[in-house]
């Protein structure tokens, strides 16, 4: 296998979560089916090889598909508080793995370790969550207009459950739909993003550890790998009747469409533009910790990363100071090392993209007051190391619609009252995250009202990044519409059935129809 940063026990964490080089045999869990061709992954962290990874073909896909559906008929008729059992010893053995998979986590993707290891921290926060739940899957009782009669509803498992993840949070946004679809009787087919297929590797080798230890048939956990054009296989199946993806706008209107073709179900996570409305009753010293984070934690890559800040013109210039102050301490570096704050963008491509929104802001009449850059020498040979950058611009720039997935922030002016603020803020068309720094109570609450942020999450006085387990994760507009993780985001997991029992000896019918006989 090819030689990587040992020093920081990168080594050591594959060798424990089972993860090896193809040509050494690749350990991927019992239930991984790829004998297609071979893609490779490449840490932007040194630009070193990590492993190869063989992709599923069709073939695979078909034979994984027998497997999960004959797992479906086993694992529905368990009743769900032993389903949850099963999810909390999941739990238990990412606990044991947590330093590991963090460390994959980082050098695999290029977040910080410790953002890695809050990944790891979401997805055992996730299993705790759905342990609970797995003794509340409830339904409601109603009266029913017929005498003797009981009315109620009841939720029954969907049965194979298809999830495609993004490459920001390899291993996290995986865990929000399996852990909730495990408990609501499903099977999971979830096919990882190609640039961090070793991270899916690793989740189904400890997720295999379970199931094997409870002599559980293999199917209930399934792991493909490969590009668009695996996914085209899941999301054109009649066999899963639900499809969870993550990933650009771009990407969830082609799902969509295909899923809605077959009459499926979608459950979309999608871009954002997100925005901190910074008011003159704000805490400064808290806007630039909230906006500085949300901007550059895991260098920009992030849905609900901070993409504007939108700011009051009789604070702007002193807001605009100690935000440019706050990038000049910002150190990037390897982000296993714990002293840096800033790692590397995904690859070389998304460089790109980030040079050429820089271009296109000042092309547009933008400003560029941290002009970034591509970083070069010892420590960046990978080539995916750059320096956030911030911008003045407008609203309405066309890059500053668009959702630039790297650190580019974007300082816009607003005069007036905070619903001016909100205009901007709402004039996007995503609609994920969005915040608001402020001290005025009668500010929050116009920010928080039905004619305030537009987005499904609306945050007082934090960032638009880091979202909590409890509540659930989406948002509006071409953002998709999807709720994951919390709340009552486990019903999109299930199919809801009405049911009416009638204990007398007679059969009337509803609204007072007569039908004599």
């Amino acid at each position: 296998m090819p030689a990587v940063a040992t020093d920081f026990g990168i080594q050591k964490a594959l060798k424990e979560l089972g993860v090896k080089d193809i040509n050494e045999g690749t350990s991927t869990g019992s239930h991984h089916f790829s004998n297609g061709e071979i893609i490779e992954s490449y840490s932007p962290v040194d630009g070193k090889l990590i492993g190869k990874v063989k992709t599923t073909s069709k073939e695979d896909y078909e034979k994984m598909m027998k497997t999960a559906t004959a797992a479906f008929k086993t694992w529905r008729t368990k009743p769900a508080p032993q389903r949850g059992e099963i999810v909390r010893q999941f739990g238990e053995k990412l606990r044991e793995k947590k330093e590991a998979l963090g460390k994959l986590v980082s050098y695999e993707m290029g977040k910080s370790y410790q953002e890695g290891l809050g990944e790891v921290q979401e997805m055992i926060d996730i299993c705790d969550f759905a342990v609970g739940l797995s003794r509340q899957l409830h339904g409601l009782t109603m009266h029913s207009e017929r005498p003797g009669h009981r009315m109620y509803e009841q939720y029954h498992p969907l049965g194979v459950v298809g999830i495609i993840s993004a490459f920001n949070f390899p291993v996290a946004v995986w865990a929000w739909n399996t852990a909730l679809a495990w408990i609501c009787g499903d099977v999971c087919v979830w096919k990882p993003s190609e640039k961090a297929p070793l991270c899916g590797i690793a989740c189904q080798n400890i997720a295999a550890e379970v199931f094997a230890e409870n002599n559980l048939p293999e199917g209930i956990s399934n792991l493909v790998n490969g590009d668009y054009r695996v996914g085209e296989l899941m999301t054109n199946d009649n066999r899963v009747p639900l499809i969870s993806a993550t990933g650009s706008i771009r990407m969830g209107k082609i799902v969509a469409q295909a899923v809605a073709k077959r009459l499926g179900k979608s459950l979309l996570e999608l871009g954002g533009n997100n925005a901190i409305i910074v008011t003159p009753d704000s805490d400064i010293k808290m806007t630039v910790i909230g906006a500085v984070f949300g901007a550059v934690g895991t260098a920009g890559q992030r849905c609900t990363s901070t993409r504007r800040l939108i700011i009051h013109d009789s604070i702007y210039d002193k807001v605009k100071e100690a935000i440019v102050k706050a990038y000049g301490q910002l150190r990037i570096g390897n982000p296993l090392d714990e002293n840096n704050h800033v790692g590397p963008l995904i690859d070389t491509d998304a460089v790109k993209q980030y040079n050429l929104a820089r271009e296109k802001v000042v092309a547009e009449g933008g400003t560029l007051i941290v002009e970034g850059g591509v970083l070069e020498g010892e420590g960046y040979e990978s080539g995916c190391y750059v320096k956030p950058a911030i911008a003045e611009a407008q609203n309405h720039f066309e890059i500053v619609q668009h959702e630039t997935f790297a650190p580019v922030l974007y300082l816009l002016k607003y005069s007036g009252d905070v619903t001016n603020a909100i205009d901007v803020q709402n004039g996007v068309v995503q609609g994920l995250s969005s915040a608001i720094m402020t001290n005025n109570l009668r500010e929050a609450e116009a920010f928080l009202s039905v004619a305030g942020s537009d987005c499904g999450i609306a945050n007082v006085n934090i960032g638009t990044s880091g979202a909590e387990i409890g509540g659930a994760f989406g948002g509006e507009k071409e953002t998709g519409g999807g709720r994951e993780s919390g709340s009552d985001a486990w019903k999109v997991y299930m199919r809801r059935q009405t049911n009416t029992i009638n204990y007398t000896t007679e059969l009337p019918l509803a609204q007072g129809i007569k039908f004599d006989l």
